[in-house]
Order: C-alpha cells, then sequence, then structure tokens
C-alpha cells in the first residue's frame, strides 16, 4: 500500500482553476520531487493534501487514512514542512516543539526522548533555550523542520525545505532527507534541481495545475538533447506569449 496517495484532486479560485485532477502516490522508502514553475499549483496540491485547504473534488490517503472523512487521524501520520511555515516567536524552541509533541499525543516521556531526536536530526540542540523570534531564517526554516518530525511521521511533505539555508546547512539536510527517505514516504517540492538530482528516485513536474510527467529525474533530464534536467523543466513547462 502506498502510504501516501492523491486522486483527482482540483481545487479553482474563482474562475481560476488552480489543480486539475492531480493523481499521484509515493511508497515508504521513495523520495519524490514534486516539481513546477511558480504559480503551476505545487503548494495549493500540497495544502489540500496535508487537509489545510478543501479541495472542490477528490481525496487523499495518508498512511491509509482519507484527509477528507479521517482527518484527524491521517494528519497524525503526517509530517508537513509549509513553505514560510509559521512558528510561535515568542516561545522557546524546546517550549515550541513541546507544544507539537503534546497536539500528537505524545507522552511526557515520549515528548522528551522525541524532542532531543529532532532537535539533533534538525541540527537545533544549540538553540533549544532561545526564543524563535531571535533565531537567524535558516535556524527558524530548521526549527520548522523538527516540528515536522518530532512524533516520527511515516509521511513527509516538505515545501522548499532548504529555503534560507546557508550551503553547509543545505549539504546536511539532504543528508538528513537522505536518512529519513529510507523508511518514510518524502514528497519534497523545490525549485532546486540539484537536489531532485540528489535525493530523489522520482519526479512528478505540474504545469497549469496538471500532471505532465512522473518519472525518473534521469529519464526527464533525457527528454532534451543536452541530458539536463534544467533544460528538461524549461521545455516542459515554456509558454510563448500570446501574440
Amino acid at each position: 500500500m502506498d502510504a501516501l496517495k492523491v486522486e483527482s484532486l482540483s481545487r479553482s479560485f474563482g474562475a481560476r482553476q488552480a489543480v486539475r485532477k492531480v493523481n499521484l502516490s509515493v511508497a515508504r522508502g521513495e523520495t519524490v520531487a514534486f516539481l513546477g514553475p511558480n504559480g503551476a499549483g505545487k503548494s495549493t496540491t500540497l495544502r489540500m493534501i496535508a487537509g489545510y485547504l478543501e479541495p472542490d473534488e477528490g481525496d487523499a490517503w495518508i498512511n491509509g487514512a482519507s484527509i477528507q472523512s479521517d482527518r484527524t487521524r491521517a494528519q497524525l501520520s503526517l509530517g508537513y514542512l509549509a513553505e514560510g511555515a509559521p512558528l510561535y516567536l515568542d516561545l522557546p524552541v524546546k517550549g515550541f516543539l513541546a507544544f507539537l509533541a503534546r497536539t500528537h499525543g505524545l507522552s511526557s516521556r515520549d515528548a522528551k526522548d522525541a524532542i532531543a531526536r529532532a532537535a539533533a536530526d534538525a541540527a537545533i540542540t544549540d538553540v533549544l533555550a532561545r526564543p524563535i523570534e531571535t533565531l537567524s531564517k535558516g535556524y527558524r526554516r530548521r526549527v520548522a523542520l523538527a516540528g515536522a518530525i518530532v512524533h516520527d511521521p511515516p509521511v513527509l511533505i516538505l515545501d522548499e525545505p532548504t529555503d534560507g539555508l546557508d550551503p553547509n546547512q543545505k549539504i546536511a539536510m539532504r543528508g538528513l532527507i537522505r536518512r529519513m527517505g529510507e523508511a518514510k514516504a518524502i514528497l519534497i517540492s523545490t525549485h532546486q534541481l540539484d537536489e531532485v538530482e540528489a535525493m530523489c528516485s522520482r519526479a512528478i513536474l505540474i504545469d497549469r495545475g496538471a500532471i505532465i510527467a512522473d518519472t525518473t529525474p534521469a529519464e526527464l533530464a533525457g527528454r532534451t538533447p543536452g541530458g539536463r534536467l534544467e533544460d528538461a523543466f524549461h521545455a516542459l513547462t515554456r509558454h510563448e506569449a500570446a501574440a
């Protein structure tokens, strides 16, 4: 059974159809890139999968639970790192993670261990006592990641996970995602195409709200003469201006 399964997700905003009958799946042990130009429908799709935005049509199943009919159970199995993830800036990092652990039903003892693990994985152990508002953008992004993984969910959705990180932090983040991807189902939205080739076994390309490719990064890159993923992305999603 796929840990994440999406069928016919659709969403319109007024007269504009942002997402058109999207279907996708991710199995445990699989890290999949979700690619597309700005405005293609990536974030809208991810928000519907996570239950933060209601679809006009379709459903998503997270670890077997429907986000439509069994939302609480589905969300308990999901770690969602949203783009620009909101944080409680006045809380210390440890207090923020403790709050998230409790909302996911962890006991005090389990929460303590979970916070230590998530903080080590996200490389934020040295700032656990500091208020989030005092942290740099890169540290805040890592705190948001720790919050997404503190309950050790089987499914992760990561929207621009390396946004705001310096080169060393990006390398560490990629290593962490590769390690987590051995046991979890991970769907990553990113504009950093080098990350796709480094971490992902599949690449799903969305454009104008519809899936236009679902294949390996190598096969996708091979659709253009130079064999470069950037060239394939550009060729498949370039739209000439109307005359």
